[in-house]
């Protein structure tokens, strides 16, 4: 069994003019159709979830907006619905964490809308209100005594919000693997340092190279750092298909890096992995690489 924790409610408000409801809906539909995958409701995040993460003069800021429309920045704008969803898909990636620490299951996929990755601590950025992984982390921290955490991207952008939240922490590991240089957005993620591991891509990298970053400098790292817990910031915008990157993953290369990462949170974690979506604008792309991730998790 694969617990899915999406909800399409998350579809009909979200930030940024690129995110229509189309693109969760491919994800839905797509895992709807599998054998194994039992679609669950989630539950809002609680201020006090989002708090744990964000100012807190921030998360009222944002929460004072709901029903209404606010343009945040360049790229991220709310309708009348957007901090519900935002709740929804923070609340969607605990709830997820919950169901592995609580035993129902091996491993979980948060589909949501608006994705997180780029949320920092006081602003809103790149279509994300809050940081929806990083929400989960504190949240199995406060509730279920865990202690390390392994938080791996493989979004065709940098997750400069998840660095920065926990960044210098020696109970975090930040792994991301994203098309770099050439001014390519966020323009974050060019080096590694600290507690967090870099490895920027050449525009035309694909599956072999993404494998390669997994293997040779997640998996040392990961080995060291023995996570209790994987959380992955599962973008499949890197897809040879998707028209915001030039990377040239496949449905394929995601099942051997969700294989690779999955190996780890077996040696060092009990199975327990949360796969939480972040971008994808492909709706085929979208929904085969997501299947490709759930057959792999799904067992």
């Amino acid at each position: 069994m694969l617990p899915v924790f999406g909800d399409r409610s998350m579809m009909e408000h979200e930030p940024g003019e690129i995110e229509d409801p189309s693109r969760l809906a491919a994800v839905l539909d797509a895992l709807r159709k599998r054998p194994g995958v039992q679609l669950r409701t989630p539950t809002q995040a609680t201020r006090g979830d989002l708090c744990r993460v964000h100012d807190e003069a921030y998360v009222d800021r944002l929460l004072a907006t709901a029903g209404t429309s606010v343009v945040l920045d360049a790229d991220t704008r709310t309708s009348p619905g957007s901090i519900d969803a935002a709740r929804l898909a923070a609340g969607a990636a605990r709830d997820a964490v919950f169901c592995v620490l609580e035993g129902e299951a091996r491993a979980a996929f948060a589909a949501v809308r608006p994705p997180g990755h780029h949320a920092c601590f006081d602003r809103a950025m790149g279509f994300c209100l809050f940081n929806n992984v990083v929400v989960a982390a504190e949240a199995a921290r406060m509730d279920h005594d865990v202690e390390r955490v392994l938080f791996v991207d493989w979004d065709v952008h940098h997750g400069n919000g998840t660095q920065d939240l926990v960044a210098g922490r020696g109970d975090s590991l930040f792994f991301s693997v994203h098309q770099g240089g050439g001014g390519f957005y966020p323009g974050t993620g060019l080096t590694s340092e600290g507690n967090a591991l870099n490895v920027p891509l050449q525009p035309g990298a694909g599956d072999a190279e993404m494998l390669a970053a997994v293997r040779e400098v997640l998996r040392p790292a990961a080995d060291d750092f023995a996570p209790e817990l994987v959380i992955v910031s599962a973008g499949f915008d890197a897809h040879v298909d998707d028209p915001l990157g030039s990377l040239c993953a496949t449905p394929q290369g995601y099942a051997a890096l969700c294989r690779e990462v999955a190996a780890i949170a077996r040696d060092h974690a009990r199975s327990r992995m949360v796969l939480v979506l972040e971008g994808g604008y492909d709706l085929a792309a979208l929904g085969a690489s997501s299947v490709a991730c759930a057959e792999v998790l799904g067992g």
